[in-house]
């Protein structure tokens, strides 16, 4: 028990700033299975993102809440996986050599295409959110794109090379094999039946209850197919997106891992404005 323990403490203190105030030895194999507990650092994030921004609704117009929101989100992963984005559009879109790619990558500073990378995608999320704030229809959905999209990061790290051959952040997790990313995919796929369990059963039993058919209509279009579907979207994305980054940079880094969750997570949030028709 105390190994899980430590693997779950050790996914929260990687993946999030949310205090856990707990001494755990980030060896490779407590890393390694702390992969597992990907999805669960998601959802824990995404649960707080979304109960934030139901209460920021309640004082501000959705343009601001939006803006607060996503501040949060960001805030609760310190700028990790918007770092490896912007590290990573600064490497692959400087059309260089591999080994010249990996070189800017592992520069600290942060070039044109990086930031060019950074702004479209917080603004993208942006509008996401607001569209949803503005719709009304803020609801748990949202957490379905937090928990997948730290479940395509271990995809990646079990599917992929390691680009680099020194150490760094990703060589930390070297080792991986096809349980890691079973257990995570697992783990993602049992919290998105939780979702649909409370967001279609519950209101339906709710509305049989006061025998209106206009209430379970109004469930019914509810989204519950995209979260049923996320295991193949989710990692549709992943797949795409990690089989480009590879073959341009001949494997992955730690960078690549983040880019991933990032655009994992947008792609997620766009679907699922799109496919409910909600366009705010």
């Amino acid at each position: 028990m105390k190994k899980w323990l430590q693997a779950f403490i050790a996914a929260m203190q990687f993946l999030t700033r949310i205090p856990v105030p707990v001494n755990v030895p980030f060896t490779n194999e407590v890393l390694k299975r702390s992969t597992l507990f990907y999805p669960w650092a998601g959802c824990i994030v995404g649960v707080l993102i979304w109960g934030a921004g139901l209460g920021l609704q309640l004082v501000l117009p959705a343009g601001p809440a939006a803006v607060l929101t996503l501040a949060l989100a960001v805030a609760l992963t310190g700028g990790l996986h918007m770092d490896g984005l912007m590290d990573t559009a600064d490497g692959v879109l400087s059309h260089r050599s591999r080994e010249r790619m990996l070189e800017i990558m592992k520069d600290s500073r942060v070039g044109a295409m990086g930031v060019i990378a950074c702004i479209l995608v917080l603004l993208l999320k942006w509008s996401l959110i607001a569209s949803l704030m503005t719709a009304g229809a803020w609801q748990l959905w949202l957490v379905v794109p937090f928990i997948w999209s730290r479940a395509a990061m271990v995809w990646a790290m079990t599917n992929e090379p390691y680009a680099r051959a020194e150490s760094g952040l990703g060589s930390y997790f070297q080792g991986l094999h096809r349980g890691h990313l079973l257990g995570a995919v697992f783990s993602a796929l049992m919290l998105s039946l939780a979702i649909v369990y409370i967001m279609v059963s519950v209101p339906l039993e709710m509305a049989g209850r006061s025998a209106s058919f206009a209430a379970i209509a109004a469930y019914a279009i509810h989204p519950w197919w995209l979260l049923l579907g996320a295991p193949v979207l989710g990692m549709g994305a992943a797949w795409g997106c990690s089989r480009y980054l590879s073959k341009k940079l001949g494997g992955l880094t730690g960078d690549t891992y983040g880019a991933m969750n990032e655009l994992t997570e947008t792609f997620l949030l766009l679907l699922l404005v799109l496919m409910t028709g909600w366009k705010g």
